[in-house]
């Protein structure tokens, strides 16, 4: 092929309609950030409180679990988005997968005492610490 030619159609290709050649515009999905999620925990002299930043999904996809002093939240993402030009998609991105985040507390808690709340993408859990038990005195007979 004459230089010339190839020229004229590497050109071409270049400028060619967006249609033709998508190329990547930002990191979305695992590599931005939804492999995790942020938790906050605080602790008062009754309770510990945990506040899970996790936007974008359904509390029914949320676990909590509890076992003495271990909490485990654990949550199904499911992020689908489509760019749109009229009625032609120019491209779909899904992410679905399981983030989760565990982690030992100072003290049990309480399983029976504990709350969830969860509103505007944020997780907030109530702890109440168990009561430490207290050596018990045996009278001797």
């Amino acid at each position: 092929m004459p230089p010339m030619l190839m020229s004229l159609v590497f050109n071409r290709l270049r400028t060619a309609p967006a249609p033709f050649f998508v190329r990547p515009v930002a990191v979305e999905g695992p590599a931005a950030g939804a492999s995790q999620f942020r938790v906050d925990v605080t602790e008062d002299s009754g309770a510990y409180t945990v506040r899970a930043d996790i936007p974008g999904v359904k509390k029914d996809d949320i676990q909590i679990t509890i076992d003495g002093d271990q909490v485990a939240v654990s949550a199904e993402v499911k992020r689908e988005k489509d760019v749109k030009d009229g009625e032609r998609v120019l491209r779909s991105e899904r992410y679905y997968g399981k983030v989760s985040r565990a982690f030992s507390l100072g003290q049990e808690v309480d399983e029976a005492a504990a709350s969830a709340k969860y509103a505007d993408g944020v997780l907030e859990l109530t702890l109440p610490k168990k009561a430490a038990a207290k050596a018990k005195r045996i009278a001797i007979q």
